[in-house]
């Protein structure tokens, strides 16, 4: 029985083999003690990238997002973000749990909204209020379909955040994403923010590990947040090997994948049952069914085809193209999804 083609993330996959020859060959110590070459490495090049001082590699993309979070703020503190924000609907509340931190929601347009937006969600300097303290962007939005942010309107944002004295974080989950589709220069995106969570694990290709970026005292502080939340690796050097591997060999072919979900989003256009197709712009297509009551059903429908998707909601579907994605097996889902009758 053939394999089905995974749709359902770019989190699936799987190390190449140069990838990983550079991990099984990299050099390591206790990065606890400061004392592995590879991390070391890593970081650094991460922070260069976009202009900052300093790194710190961790497990996952939550967890760079939490200890951004964590690093600006203090309890009764507000974060301000898109109600589609990956920090509000997937990280388990850790908002909550561990900033203990109210959450304003600005109701953007799939992940993006306007400097005036944005303004008018800043609570006056009243005791009844939270502080409005950290603004948490998301390029690309996961639950706009991997949509950009553009140049003008993050940059109008985020200068509104620091005339405000409110600190700027980035979920850069899909950063690189963001840049392939808009051609921009990471320094530039970098300077808008104070810390930036770079995921190495999606569209990148490699196993495990988020990196976030920023100053080096508050690198600094965000170690000691790493180890109270438990994140602390030792020889964490043969991944950090996979994220290097990452940054110099997966970032250009990233414009590949979101060729392959414009691919997708024409032939979907094509069938008799979907609707409220999200124009791709990156690599993550969402769609809707037109007949609502076939939802429940849909992801075996589309397995028992050989496909593998997920769900977004009653109706609503996710496809996620990516490294291990073939044009061959794009061309032959774009044949499945013709044959479907719903």
């Amino acid at each position: 029985m053939n394999q089905p083609i995974d749709f359902r993330s770019d989190t699936i996959t799987r190390p190449t083999k140069a990838m990983l020859e550079a991990m099984f060959s990299a050099e390591v110590g206790d990065d606890v003690f400061n004392e592995d070459p590879t991390v070391q490495k890593l970081e650094k090049k991460a922070a260069a990238i976009f202009g900052k001082e300093a790194g710190l590699f961790c497990p996952s993309g939550t967890m760079t997002n939490q200890i951004a979070i964590k690093l600006h703020t203090q309890p009764g503190d507000e974060v301000i973000c898109d109600k589609l924000s990956h920090i509000y609907h997937y990280e388990g509340g850790g908002i909550a749990f561990n900033s203990a931190a109210s959450v304003r929601l600005l109701d953007g347009v799939n992940g993006v909204f306007t400097r005036d937006q944005f303004i008018a969600s800043i609570n006056p300097d009243d005791i009844h209020h939270p502080i409005s303290r950290l603004l948490v962007l998301e390029n690309t939005c996961n639950k706009g379909g991997g949509t950009v942010w553009p140049d003008e309107m993050m940059k109008d944002v985020c200068d509104a955040a620091s005339e405000a004295g409110i600190k700027r974080h980035l979920d850069g989950a899909r950063v690189f994403n963001a840049l392939t589709y808009t051609g921009s220069k990471p320094e530039q995106l970098g300077k808008n923010f104070d810390t930036i969570s770079i995921c190495l694990s999606k569209g990148l290709g490699a196993p495990v590990g988020s990196v976030l970026i920023g100053s080096s005292n508050d690198m600094k502080r965000a170690k000691r947040i790493r180890k109270l939340f438990g994140g602390a690796m030792r020889q964490s050097g043969y991944l950090a090997a996979a994220g290097i591997y990452a940054l110099d060999n997966h970032v250009e072919r990233l414009n590949h994948d979101h060729q392959n979900a414009q691919l997708l989003a024409q032939t979907l256009k094509e069938t008799s049952w979907a609707c409220d197709i999200i124009e791709p712009q990156t690599n993550i297509l969402i769609f809707s069914l037109k007949d609502r009551s076939k939802g429940k059903d849909f992801l075996s429908i589309l397995k028992n085809h050989g496909i593998l998707a997920v769900s977004f909601g009653p109706y609503t579907f996710r496809l996620v193209t990516h490294l291990d994605i073939s044009d061959q097996q794009i061309e032959q889902a774009c044949k499945i999804l013709k044959t479907i009758v719903i």
